[in-house]
Parts: structure tokens; C-alpha cells; sequence
């Protein structure tokens, strides 16, 4: 599969970051060609295409108030509300309509993650909640047995959803060259997952199809397209124990370690090459998010490091002096990072058709934000 052929038919990637104490921290996922951003009030500020989710007029009144997570398609979004409803808008292709699944969504659901065209809704008592393009991950026909209760994450790929269990056991489900087809590594998720990211798919959508599960020991096993991540047999003796956080771009991925070190494989041009910042990379890491074609990397000191292709968030010498400290998170759409700032301020850059232009509601950025999608 030629990454170029993806990165032009495809468009977005997404991924999922959990954090457990909301209240506490920043919450980031990535979309596409939009961002959206959370405030401390509660309430939506959208930017970028406003086709794929960058004008949620429709829904405004919803989102005035009371959000606490939002997720991404490649084009649509959905926001889970304190009361436990969910708001999607956006492409209705890529899971921006959710009328069919309506009387599911009005209350219970905890929280939601996205493929490029479909969304997944985790409920309190653990079953999952699908919607969108059935070849996507919107259909959980095959594996609905499994997901009617002890889910506790969901994490999609371009075309696939990887669930976790209160086991530690996974379940897999959507199109099989996305990941969606775990058979080959099935004896080693049957137990001790803690975190399951999709890394991309191309465009950044990322990688065509891959996932990466962290185990409770710190080890990784990744499964899906080999050429863009499905294969980490290059750096495997790094990846036996120690890893805390896994982010993809649309082809690579990069496991901060606990020592604070970085591991990079996958497709060099986007993302999977780090020797230009390699000695940044060493120490010091507590975070990483990609675009679909390059990675940012927080350090312990609230700096940024990027690298991977320039036009796609990979050069942030424009807003070096913003990066020097502060960054509490940052996320990635298909070609352009938001970071948010400890006084909850965001920085955008990369390419302006995907968000990195946030001029348009800079005047609402400049404080109070708390989760950008």
C-alpha cells in the first residue's frame, strides 16, 4: 500500500488520549481538517473546515454548556455532555448524523472516540454504542456479544476500534486492513492492556492501519498495516517493558517510555524518522501527539519538540518563543498542532487548511481552555 496514494484518497487521524482525572488535566484528541476546543465553562469553539466540523452552528445552543469530552471523525464531531448526552455535527457521512442511535445517546455515556468515519460511545455500564459507516468501525454486528458491558476504552484506527475491557482483554472490530482483524496477536490481548492508541492512518488518517497496545508490564504489541506501524520488529528490544504513552501520526508511531525517553518506527517521511531532534529526544518526554504526517513531543519543562514533514506541523519555528515552556497538551488534525498552555491559552501552527490558522477565533483562545479535539 503506497502511503502517497493514502495520504491523497484519505484525509484525517485520530487518536485517543485518556485521562483519568479530568478535572486535572487536559484532554486531547485529534481530528482531520477542524479543531475543537473545550473551555473551562464547559462550552464549544470551533475552527478550520467548516464541512468536516469547523462550524458547529447547528448545534450551538448545545454546546454552550456542560461538555466534558469531545472526539473526532475525519470530518464530524461528538461532544458527551456532564448529563451523559452526546452532540454530533459535522459530515453526517463520517458520523455526524447519529439520528439512528439517537435514543441511545440522550443519557449514560461516558465517553467517545472516533475512526474516520464512524464514532464509537462507551456507557456507564460498559457496553459500546456504534454509529456512522459500517465498514468504518460504525457496525459492531460481528462482536456485539462482547461489547455489552466491561468496556472501559475505545480507541479507533482509520477504519477499525480496538475496545479494552475491565479483564484487560481486547476487542477489535471494523475494516481488517485497519487493524480491525487482531487474530495474529489475539493469545496477547487476552490480558493486561492498559491503553490501546491507533496510530494512524494515512493523511492523515493515518497509517493506512495500525494498533499499538501498551500492557500492564510497560510492553507494546502492535498489529495492522506492517509499512505503516503494524510492524515494530525494528525496535522491539525497546519496546519489552518501560512504555507509558503511545501517540501515532499517519504512518508512524513514537512510545515515550517512563524514563522519559522516545521510540519511533513505522514510515520515515512521516513522522518515523527522528534524527534531526534525536538528542531532544533522549529524556525529559512526557507526552507526544501526531499530525498525519509529524510528531510533537511535550518535555518535562513544558517545551515542545517537533519534527517529521514541515508543511504538516512538523516545523513550529513561526511559534518557537510560544513552545519554550507552559504546553500542557497538545494535539494534532490531519496537518496542523494546537497546544494548550498551563494558563489556558492555545498555539496553533502547521497547515492552515487544517487549523493551524486560528486567527479567526484567536480572541477566544486566549485563556480558558481546557480540551482541544
Amino acid at each position: 500500500m503506497d502511503l502517497e496514494i493514502l495520504d491523497s484518497s484519505l484525509g484525517c487521524l485520530s487518536l485517543t488520549v485518556v485521562c483519568t482525572k479530568a478535572s486535572h488535566c487536559r484532554q486531547i484528541t485529534h481530528i482531520g481538517f477542524a479543531f475543537a476546543a473545550t473551555k473551562r465553562n464547559g462550552s464549544v469553539i470551533t475552527w478550520g473546515d467548516e464541512y468536516n466540523g469547523g462550524n458547529s452552528y447547528w448545534v450551538a445552543p448545545k454546546l454552550q454548556d456542560g461538555v466534558i469530552q469531545v472526539a473526532g471523525s475525519c470530518g464530524a464531531f461528538a461532544a458527551v455532555k456532564a448529563d451523559g448526552s452526546v452532540v454530533t455535527w459535522g459530515a453526517e457521512d463520517d458520523g455526524g448524523d447519529s439520528s439512528s442511535v439517537a435514543d441511545k445517546l440522550q443519557d449514560g455515556v461516558v465517553h467517545v472516540a472516533g475512526t474516520s468515519k464512524a464514532f464509537a460511545a462507551i456507557k456507564a455500564d460498559g457496553s459500546v454504542v456504534t454509529w456512522g459507516h459500517s465498514f468504518s468501525g460504525g457496525s459492531i454486528d460481528r462482536v456485539a456479544d462482547k461489547l455489552q458491558d466491561g468496556v472501559v476504552q475505545v480507541a479507533g484506527s482509520l477504519a477499525a476500534f480496538a475496545a479494552v475491557k475491565a479483564d484487560g482483554s481486547v476487542v477489535t472490530w471494523g475494516s481488517a486492513n485497519c487493524g480491525g482483524n487482531s487474530t495474529s496477536v489475539a493469545y496477547k490481548l487476552r490480558n493486561g492492556v492498559v491503553q490501546v492508541l491507533r496510530e494512524g492512518v494515512v493523511q492523515v488518517a493515518g497509517t493506512g492501519g495500525a494498533f499499538a497496545a501498551i500492557k500492564a508490564d510497560g510492553s507494546v504489541i502492535t498489529w495492522g498495516a506492517e509499512a505503516y506501524g503494524g510492524n515494530s520488529s525494528s525496535v522491539a528490544g525497546k519496546l519489552l517493558e518501560g512504555v507509558v504513552h503511545v501517540a501515532g501520526t499517519g504512518g508512524a508511531f513514537a512510545a515515550v517510555k517512563a524514563d522519559g525517553s522516545v521510540v519511533i518506527w513505522g514510515h520515515g517521511n512521516v513522522g518515523g524518522n527522528s534524527s534531526a531532534v534525536e538528542g531532544k529526544l533522549r529524556e525529559g518526554v512526557v507526552q507526544v501527539a501526531g499530525t498525519s504526517r509529524a510528531l510533537a513531543a511535550i518535555k518535562a519543562d513544558g517545551s515542545v519538540v517537533t519534527w517529521g514533514d514541515e508543511a504538516y506541523g512538523g516545523n513550529s519555528s513561526l511559534v518557537a518563543d510560544t513552545l519554550q515552556g507552559g504546553v500542557v497538551q497538545v494535539v494534532g488534525s490531519c496537518g496542523a498542532f494546537a497546544a494548550v498552555k498551563v494558563d489556558g491559552s492555545v498555539i496553533t501552527w502547521g497547515s492552515a487548511d487544517h487549523g493551524g490558522d486560528s486567527t479567526a477565533v484567536a480572541h477566544k483562545l486566549q485563556e480558558g481552555v481546557v480540551q482541544v479535539s
